[in-house]
């Protein structure tokens, strides 16, 4: 523990400086992004967009498959330019950009306003990793990420518990919070916060010559097989990871009744179910949602003293299984109870896998070619994101979308709602549908979960996690050990 504490010690300022920045523009990012998928697609009379699964779908996994992608480009750019002009872009980009997506109510709109957000995003993702690179040794590099990443779930979990408990109340707060916590990173960046290491160029090449050379790095790994087939293959481990923001809030908020987890936290913190709970006496989707960073805060230091003695594939292969258990019952049951219990296991697969992803790259990297592997090992996180959106879009709706399954069942039935106005709205769909059943809220939504069985959804999401667990089984035994 000595040893720790010294190691802890002996990073500068700037070190701390760049943590605390990570954790605010986490909380930023995650306080909106847990909520996004709900703002999207919720009813326009709650404040939120009204979209249909499918625009959600296109909206977040475009934006965020650039969030990922644009690293490649960008982090060039730092180099050049310097971290600190960087980052004061990206805050203002940040602030301007949760004000028009809160602004915004048309498709077009919003879409490249989260473009415009994601751009935000990707000048800043890679200057803190930069950062905490060059503030750390070779013997303090493992303390360093590792307090690099419980930053990044401390703001991954704050963001979404505090968005969870406002977002009913208003839209407009939970925008709101994301531009003043990012803002305050100004005082950091402006104060505290000073740029090691970068050399000046005394030939300056142009911003077209840097993205060239970037094609250029991204064809070069490409053309190592065995590489490029790993990251296919981790294509489905993000696909199915990413389901935890772009399906899952929507899937709590229509199907899940969350009343006894409120109860259960009422009967011991009174204040903090209230404080934390709606009027109807529930906890938001979007605050349990931010229980996956939660267990990781707890449980990530003992996860990773589990797998760190086993190789980075076999790790990972172990984790992806178990992640895909916890997505799994995350999509398959009602009971809060047991959903709470596939987060946990959802968390736990995180843990083993996410970390092993990383430190496997870096291991199979040749040693004049780290940089360049670990920047392209983000590729597969861009493709995720772009294929998450597709199997939460159109693929979700028919499967497990509320309205979608109603609107059969309205049909079936031979009832006739139409759209009476300009202002009619998903909820006034559905309380026209209660008001023709002679049903209640609880009794519909239960009639269309017995008849329509919407937790089928877990099958798809469940699969592909373990495809990609018989595909890198595959690919250990059949390439990985050929003599090719």
């Amino acid at each position: 523990m000595a040893g720790i504490g010294s190691t802890i010690r002996s990073f500068p300022k700037v070190f701390w400086v760049s943590n605390t920045m990570e954790l605010f523009e986490r909380w930023a990012w995650y306080g909106f992004y847990m909520a996004f998928a709900l703002y999207l697609v919720n009813s326009s009379d709650t404040g939120a967009l009204g979209f249909t699964s499918a625009q959600k779908g296109v909206i977040m996994g475009t934006g965020s498959m650039l969030l990922y992608f644009l690293p490649l480009f960008t982090g060039a750019i730092a180099d050049r330019v310097g971290y600190k002009k960087i980052l004061i872009l990206s805050y203002a980009m940040y602030v301007s950009g949760y004000w028009m997506v809160a602004t915004f109510n048309t498709f077009t709109l919003v879409f490249a306003a989260y473009i415009y957000l994601a751009v935000a995003g990707a000048l800043f993702k890679p200057i803190i990793s930069a950062m905490i690179s060059k503030t750390t040794t070779k013997e303090t590099a493992s303390i360093g990420f590792g307090i690099f990443y419980m930053m990044i779930n401390i703001g991954g979990f704050l963001g979404p518990f505090i968005a969870g408990a406002i977002y009913q109340k208003s839209w407009d707060w939970v925008f709101y919070i994301s531009m003043i916590t990012i803002s305050i990173n100004y005082i950091f960046v402006f104060f505290f916060f000073k740029e090691p290491g970068r050399e000046e160029c005394e030939d300056k090449e142009s911003l077209g010559h840097v993205f060239l050379q970037a094609l250029i790095n991204i064809w070069i790994t490409i053309k190592n097989f065995k590489y490029v087939l790993f990251l296919i293959i981790m294509v489905a481990f993000w696909t199915a990871f990413n389901q935890l923001y772009y399906a899952f809030p929507v899937f709590v908020d229509d199907w899940v009744d969350t009343s006894s987890f409120y109860n259960a936290l009422h009967s011991v913190w009174p204040w903090l179910a209230e404080a934390i709970g709606t009027e109807d006496g529930t906890v938001t989707a979007v605050t349990i949602g931010s229980f996956d960073a939660f267990f990781i805060i707890i449980f990530q230091i003992w996860i990773s003293g589990l797998v760190m003695k086993y190789k980075p594939l076999n790790a990972m292969m172990s984790g992806i299984f178990v992640l895909a258990i916890g997505v799994g019952m995350m999509f398959a049951f009602q009971n809060i109870w047991f959903i709470l219990i596939g987060i946990l296991t959802f968390s736990i697969g995180e843990m083993a896998s996410s970390p092993k992803f990383t430190e496997y790259v870096g291991s199979i990297a040749p040693p004049d070619k780290k940089a360049l592997y670990m920047g392209t090992s983000f590729l597969p996180i861009a493709v995720g994101h772009q294929l998450a959106g597709f199997v939460s879009g159109d693929m979700y709706d028919k499967a497990a979308g509320k309205l979608y399954l109603l609107k059969q069942e309205v049909a079936k039935r031979g009832l006739e709602i139409t759209d009476v106005s300009d202002t009619f709205t998903k909820n006034d769909y559905w309380n026209k549908a209660m008001e023709l059943t002679g049903m209640t809220d609880a009794e519909l939504t239960n009639f269309i979960w017995v008849n329509y069985n919407p937790s089928k959804i877990w099958m798809v999401y469940s699969g592909i996690a373990i495809g990609a667990v018989v595909a890198l089984f595959l690919y250990d035994k059949l390439i990985l050990k050929s003599k090719s």
